[in-house]
């Protein structure tokens, strides 16, 4: 059962099939399932913090299995893809519209991005490039530059662009976030060239290739269906992209590394990003809500991530916590008690 609970992040995939094939109130199921469902059923189980035992992760690093399930994720997005730019041409009403795009979008950032980022901390480059695919489906390939070179380096730091910072809204955030990202991954490519002695304008510049298989993307959907399908899919991107956002923003809000006397940060601990161990969508987002230890250590695969006690503890899991941060005076009422009795903890440890 412990492998098996990770085919349930493919109920999103059903949910999105029935929104695609109906009408009405079914076109928003997916919306409904993962921000109505989801955080129901959270309030009202208690979180698992189990860990794996070590014999447990040590059949879990070997067992293809895990990988299979990644694998099959790429498979259902561009499947879905292809799907959602032929459906969304039939004659539907506004509402019905506006529903396939909620609900691809949501696809985007829980399939495209997610699954991206987690294939994209791969070593082999057959996975990054899956991850590459997944990620340019949702219009966000610059995450893998930032995130990897930049985010891992500068998180819990004023430097880290998708750090929230205390007392600040997400509205803000989703653009500083979004737009500061996207700046220094331009940046982090163009050292990593200059140090290598690589022009800029070279085929080794991934964020220009990246930039240009976006336009070529977007350029193909004009060509083979029009104008209205190219808008309707790049308004489902930037869904995936606040979803992304949203979720950047409670992982590490208000959290601060300490800066040593020598001028650098501490190193990355299990206290310096929020944790979830609420079971459904721990599995439904591949164990993404295991923060603390991904950003421990970032190579880890989502199966053997662990919750630690040094690692603070969102109330419920991260759709709900999503939903509450949409509510500033609220989220900040309850995170920022969160953050003091994390505080006073910390300090009695």
């Amino acid at each position: 059962m412990s492998k098996l609970k990770y085919l349930s992040a493919f109920l999103l995939a059903a949910t999105v099939y029935i929104s695609f094939t109906n009408v009405g109130i079914l076109t928003y199921l997916p919306l409904i399932f993962s921000f109505g469902f989801i955080p129901l059923v959270e309030l009202l189980f208690k979180p698992n913090a189990k860990n794996l035992s070590e014999e447990e992760k040590k059949k879990a690093a070997t067992d293809s299995y895990f990988n299979l399930v990644l694998y099959a994720v790429v498979i259902i997005q561009v499947a879905f893809v292809i799907y959602f730019l032929n459906v969304i041409q039939e004659n539907l009403s506004t509402f019905d519209l506006v529903g396939r795009i909620v609900s691809m979008g949501i696809l985007c950032g829980i399939f495209g991005i997610n699954v991206g980022h987690e294939l994209g901390h791969r070593s082999h480059r057959f996975e990054q490039f899956l991850g590459e695919i997944l990620l340019l489906t949702s219009l966000e390939t610059h995450f893998l530059p930032y995130h990897n070179s930049g985010h891992h380096h500068n998180v819990a730091t004023p430097k880290d662009p998708a750090t929230a910072r205390k007392g600040e809204i997400v509205f803000l955030f989703w653009f500083r976030s979004q737009i500061g990202s996207y700046i220094k991954a331009w940046k982090i490519e163009n050292d990593r060239l200059h140090k290598k002695g690589n022009s800029f304008l070279s085929f080794s510049n991934s964020m220009l290739i990246y930039t240009f298989l976006q336009i070529a993307l977007l350029a193909a959907i004009y060509y083979f269906f029009n104008l209205q399908t190219m808008f309707y899919f790049m308004a489902a991107a930037l869904i995936g992209i606040l979803l992304l956002e949203t979720v950047n923003y409670i992982e590490h809000y208000g959290l601060l590394r300490q800066l040593k006397d020598n001028g650098n940060y501490e190193r990355v601990q299990h206290h310096h990003s929020w944790n979830s161990n609420h079971i459904l969508g721990r599995t439904m987002l591949f164990e993404l809500s295991r923060h603390s230890d991904h950003h421990y250590k970032a190579s880890k695969h989502y199966q053997l991530l662990d919750s630690t006690p040094k690692s603070p503890q969102m109330l419920t899991g991260y759709p709900g916590m999503m939903l509450l941060a949409l509510v500033p005076p609220l989220w900040f009422k309850v995170m920022h008690r969160q953050l003091e009795n994390f505080d006073k903890q910390q300090t009695v440890d």
